[in-house]
């Protein structure tokens, strides 16, 4: 507030709030400036590398070795540090050992005679690279990023120079001794990891971590012990939520996803679900039954199965099926506001004569084999399939790493986010054919952009959180199911979720599936700017960031929509959808020099990484420029704003100026630095004058 004019009780009482705030970590008038100090400092550094990755559907190896990397600029770092002082294959080498600390050790101890020289030159190289990666953060940062066993030796070295004369032989006789106290290995780990934590500053997942690959897990595993990062919930992200939180919809949907692409291991051996009851009851019910069409996609397999394998797991897929379509019918009759009817379709089959009539047009039908379905009441849950249900239940709610994992989504993630004039959500913001915001009605209120995705964050939290049996949680716990497949879902936005038709209809015509007006309009630049200014981006140099719909490079499509204000990432991490995309996913990245888009080639295995040196070959596109060359002075609001109200904590003698016959004995009282500001504005008598 500069002018008098614009101070009102309003304004008063919510400044006096962050004043409340701030005086408890800065009492005195010195606190309070050194804190400015640091934070105008800091705002005129390099900007930390953002890294933006989506739709990673459990490829656990492709994705550590992209974090490892740092798409390709821990690579570009040794290239620039040691130009044409190292050779390709040694630059390789120290590359590769960064990657990849522990496992290359192995390497190097098998083959190499003089072990000692090896270490000598090694360190000294990791120190030029990690004072590099270093050279951009303050020191306080950096030292809050290093191992507690090595910080000081650390310290020392990243901040002290051999070249200096007086410094020569304490640099050197630390790096020997490293070596002769045999702790060469444990520290040339310990600056690996730290070269590569310093190489990404903040790390950004815009959607689908699980299903299709075989190492979800993993990737929560990783995520959970990262550094700095944060989630947007994609569709298959919150289908998991939701199983997590008791939809046995979900639950259903989730291992049919595994079954269909012979994935068990995030199941099995990731969360502990015991699939022996699934097992048992498929073997039994479809014994005599090829299910030919329920065969999982073996190009896509976490491992090799023998046939018998290969046959029970067919079986399982056909049998978890089935029992899907009838829990989803359940939640649709239940929650008639969701207008979904047209989806029970399980009604439509003319089982004498084995045809799915549809808008009264009959269909040739690929399976027609359901020995556990009435056609007099097709949605009944056979009492077998109930106490399967009730089973798969229990095993989800009881696993402990999955409560774990969904812990860290809750925390970490949301439904978008907004950092440094870039809004992020996984798939859309539902849209009519006019460009204007679909309202979309949640127990008889309207909802809209911003707000429609605040809500449904609040009804995923609700589903998750809020106690069993309650009526708001009963109904969020639907809602999931609904964010998973509902034509309004901004996670899904289609009119419909073909998996009936795609397993049963061999008409292609019913396998399509169309989608909401956001996906072309959102090629206009002027929808863009609307949708981010209604989440509160402003600004020249502002971008949607999108996943969800794989870019097919292979047929020319481009990443970047609306004259490069919308940024489709989803590249086809996921093995399955490489076929299509032509290539292995995208990385976003964003620092000092701009934005740029990252195209990754497939990625072979961590084991060729490690014993040949095989990278992912990556291509790089700037997208952008930093027009603030490297500060960070446009950068950080949260940094920003606290300034702003550390400035107005010093300047309290301006207040008084309201009420000058009032306060003018309290005067005085701020020349005391020990006091703070607001002990002195909270008194009765501004309390009175408030009044």
């Amino acid at each position: 507030m500069t002018a008098q004019s614009n101070i009102t009780p309003e304004s008063i009482i919510s400044d006096l709030r962050y004043l409340q705030l701030l005086s408890r970590s800065f009492p005195t008038i010195a606190d309070a400036s050194t804190e400015i100090i640091n934070l105008e400092a800091i705002l005129n550094l390099p900007k930390g590398t953002e890294h933006f990755l989506t739709d990673i559907h459990g490829e656990y190896e492709a994705f550590q070795h992209v974090l490892k990397n740092a798409s390709g600029a821990v690579k570009r770092k040794v290239n620039e540090i040691f130009g044409n002082t190292l050779r390709e294959s040694e630059k390789k080498e120290i590359s590769t050992l960064i990657y990849y600390p522990e496992e290359k050790l192995q390497l190097v101890k098998a083959r190499e005679k003089d072990l000692d020289d090896w270490y000598l030159i090694t360190l000294n190289q990791l120190v030029k690279v990690c004072q590099n990666v270093s050279s951009k953060y303050t020191r306080s940062k950096v030292r809050k990023s290093l191992p507690k066993e090595f910080s000081y030796i650390i310290q020392e070295l990243l901040h002290e120079s051999s070249i200096e004369p007086n410094k020569h032989a304490y640099i050197n006789v630390i790096i020997s001794t490293i070596i002769t106290t045999k702790r060469a290995d444990a520290f040339i780990i310990a600056m690996c990891n730290l070269i590569q934590r310093l190489t990404i500053d903040s790390l950004h997942i815009v959607g689908d971590i699980y299903d299709r690959g075989p190492g979800a897990h993993i990737i929560m595993d990783t995520l959970c012990d990262y550094h700095n990062f944060d989630i947007q919930w994609g569709n298959h992200d919150i289908l998991w939520m939701g199983a997590a939180s008791g939809n046995t919809s979900c639950m259903a949907n989730v291992i049919r996803m595994s079954m269909r692409y012979g994935n068990l291991g995030t199941l099995e051996d990731g969360y502990g679900i015991n699939l022996l009851p699934l097992a048992t009851f498929a073997m039994d019910t479809y014994a005599d039954d090829p299910c030919t069409i329920f065969a999982p996609k073996m190009n896509f397999a976490d491992s090799a199965y023998n046939e018998k394998t290969l046959r029970l797991i067919t079986q399982m897929h056909k049998a978890i099926t089935i029992i899907q379509f009838k829990l989803e019918a359940d939640i649709i009759n239940r929650r008639p506001e969701f207008g979904m009817e047209n989806r029970k379709l399980l009604e439509k089959i003319d089982f004498e004569r084995g045809v799915f009539v549809y808008e009264g047009k009959e269909y040739e039908m690929r399976d027609t084999n359901f020995p556990t379905v009435d056609p007099k009441d097709p949605y009944r849950l056979t009492d077998e399939e109930k106490e399967l249900v009730d089973k798969l239940h229990y095993s989800f709610m009881n696993s402990e790493k999955l409560k774990k994992h969904m812990r860290c989504l809750f925390t970490y993630g949301g439904m978008y986010l907004v950092c440094n004039s870039n809004l992020l959500y996984h798939a859309s913001v539902p849209l009519n054919e006019d460009g204007s915001f679909k309202r979309v009605n949640i127990r008889g209120k309207e909802y809209w952009g911003k707000k429609l995705m605040d809500k449904i964050d609040q009804l995923i939290r609700t589903a998750y959180f809020d106690e069993d049996g309650d009526e708001e949680k009963i109904f969020a716990m639907d809602y999931i199911w609904y964010m998973w497949c509902g034509p309004d879902a901004p996670s899904f936005d289609k009119d419909k979720m073909a998996t009936f038709e795609r397993y049963f209809i061999a008409d292609k015509a019913l396998h399509k599936e169309k989608k909401g007006y956001y996906y072309t309009l959102r090629d206009n630049e002027k929808i863009c700017d609307r949708i981010l200014e209604e989440f509160g981006v402003t600004g020249v140099h502002t971008h949607i960031i999108n996943g969800h719909v794989p870019v097919k490079t292979i047929k020319g499509e481009q990443p970047m929509k609306a004259g490069g204000k919308l940024l489709v990432i989803d590249g086809g991490f996921s093995k399955a959808y490489q076929p299509e995309t032509g290539i292995a996913g995208y990385t976003l990245v964003y620092h000092s020099h701009g934005l740029q888009l990252v195209q990754h080639e497939p990625f072979q295995s961590t084991q060729k990484a490690i014993e040949e040196g095989q990278d992912i070959k990556s291509t790089t596109f700037v997208i952008e420029r930093s027009r603030w060359s490297r500060r960070l002075r446009p950068r950080p609001r949260r940094l920003t704003r606290r300034r702003r109200r550390l400035r107005k904590s010093l300047r309290p003698r301006k207040r008084p100026r309201l009420w000058p016959c009032r306060l003018r004995t309290r005067r005085t009282r701020l020349k005391r630095p020990r006091i703070s500001p607001l002990t002195i504005l909270r008194s009765s008598k501004i309390d009175n004058c408030i009044a």
